[in-house]
């Protein structure tokens, strides 16, 4: 007899099905598992034997396989643990396989029946919405598959329940939809004294989604003003919060089942791998742009990262996207980050400082910042000098503006935004391109001129004209202005790192 359950293989953020075949015959007992499976599916073998065993049950003494088609997919994962345990109930006659037919199945096995979490249920929801057929996964994760929408969710919390649900001995209760409470408010900007230049151009970014470079002295708040700018974010809407959740369904970071409004905010050591930071690995997962989509991804410290590690992350700044490339598989993660970068001028941190600076300065600075390419730096949109704190500064009142006031103008840009793009690919003006950015960013006459005139001096290359022009956008949409003037471009030039000439 030969029992089909179907269940996923994970490619991305792609769910892609596969049919779990098992074949009960006679001959010289054996359990094979075939299908181009890899050591975690293997070893379900000795999983699926034990949790059979905690029901009472032994296995026939026939020749069992189980075929995982189609066979040219690999397979990764425990999650393939249930299904294979229902293909094998089914043919064995404990369960109807014509039941079974009609749900899409994934779930790790513990030795005593129980089931445990695995990443990716979500996907594999949206694969069964897809479908038109039901899901049964983990009840840790029933909450999570919740938020596929009209699908018939089975998520018992072992085998027996399962069982017991499909013999009409019990009803499993349909699980609802987890949502994450507010999460806790990070710094106000009312912390950060001094730093007026650095909070407007923390505005800018937040209201347009630009790329951030803070260079400055340690203890000049840098790091503070950074932690700041998830206060002053608008949340994410629920579309953008599904995709955020897709990918942390993937990674296995999505805790409880429970999706969030917040937008991700990661911050990874310098020491991160290329693999940790543009995702990868021997069983390819996501990496910290991808964790950081529609969110903020904060690289302290930035020349203290390697250069390779750096560079790879300019493909990702500019497609949104990244893409991991492996023998047997290509894989495409989404990565529309702002990211938001902070360094010293050099490894002292007080070039300007004669008292303080080293004694190799100024050739210590330029062999320090060297270590970022300049094509990198040539995707950052805002680049400002964060100056050191004097004693005056810091016994100043706190200032009366706080995050709340700046949320709000930085959700009346976003608004804008929104309402202009509503008919285009793009949510924020750090996207426009082509046509829209002729369209909507084009400056009046006396600042397309004094464009012209910058980007001659300035030695601007396309790429920083463009995201001139986006930043102009920005400015005039915080301002309530529909038309980008010559004080918004002057403002965006400003911040705009001049290319040195030899």
């Amino acid at each position: 007899m030969v029992a089909l359950v179907s269940t996923v293989a994970y490619l991305g953020l792609e769910a892609r099905g596969v049919e779990v075949q098992c074949q009960v015959a006679p001959g010289i007992p054996a359990f094979n598992i075939v299908g181009l499976p890899d050591k975690a599916v293997a070893e379900s073998r000795e999983r699926v034997r034990a949790a059979i065993a905690a029901l009472g049950l032994s296995l026939p003494p026939k020749r069992i396989t189980i075929n995982l088609s189609p066979a040219d997919l690999p397979k990764e994962g425990s999650h393939y643990d249930l299904p294979v345990a229902l293909a094998l109930l089914g043919a064995m006659g404990i369960i109807d396989a014509e039941t079974l037919g009609s749900y899409v199945v994934v779930g790790e096995l513990s030795l005593d029946g129980r089931l445990a979490a695995t990443p990716g249920v979500l996907l594999a929801a949206l694969h069964a919405s897809g479908e038109n057929s039901g899901l049964i996964c983990p009840a840790l994760q029933g909450p999570e598959a919740a938020w596929a929408g009209d699908v018939e969710i089975l998520a018992p919390h072992d085998l027996l329940a399962l069982l017991n649900h499909f013999k009409g001995q019990s009803v499993l209760t349909p699980p609802e939809a987890g949502t994450a409470p507010e999460p806790e408010r990070g710094p106000n900007l009312k912390d950060v004294k001094g730093q007026e230049t650095a909070k407007r151009a923390l505005e800018i970014a937040a209201a347009g989604g630009h790329n951030l470079l803070m260079n400055g002295p340690p203890g000049s708040g840098k790091s503070l003003l950074a932690s700041c700018l998830p206060g002053i974010l608008p949340p994410l809407s629920p579309a953008e919060a599904l995709e955020v959740s897709m990918v942390a369904s993937v990674a296995g970071t999505l805790e409880g089942g429970q999706m969030s409004r917040a937008r991700p905010f990661r911050h990874p050591h310098h020491s991160a791998s290329m693999a940790a930071l543009v995702g990868g690995g021997l069983k390819v997962r996501p990496g910290e742009v991808s964790l950081a989509h529609l969110g903020v991804l904060f690289l302290d410290e930035l020349p203290e990262f390697q250069r390779a590690v750096l560079d790879s992350l300019r493909q990702p700044l500019e497609t949104g996207e990244v893409s991991v490339a492996r023998a047997n598989a290509h894989v495409t993660f989404p990565a529309r980050v702002q990211m938001v970068a902070a360094m010293n001028p050099c490894r002292c941190g007080h070039l300007g400082d004669a008292t303080l600076a080293c004694s190799r300065a100024p050739r210590c600075a330029a062999d320090y910042q060297a270590k970022v390419s300049g094509p990198l730096l040539d995707r950052i949109d805002l680049h400002i000098e964060v100056e050191a704190l004097s004693a005056a500064d810091l016994t100043m009142p706190a200032p009366a503006e706080g995050s709340d006031l700046v949320a709000a103008r930085v959700a009346a840009a976003r608004a804008s935004q929104s309402k202009r793009y509503a008919d285009l690919d793009c949510r924020t003006n750090c996207e426009i391109a082509g046509d829209a950015l002729d369209t909507y960013a084009a400056p009046d006459e006396a600042g397309q001129k004094l464009l012209a005139q910058a980007a001659e001096a300035m030695r601007l290359s396309a790429r920083g004209y463009t995201r001139v022009l986006r930043v102009s956008r920005t400015i005039a949409d915080l301002a309530g202005v529909e038309q980008v003037g010559r004080l918004h471009v002057a403002e965006a030039l400003s911040y705009r790192r001049q290319t040195p000439r030899n």
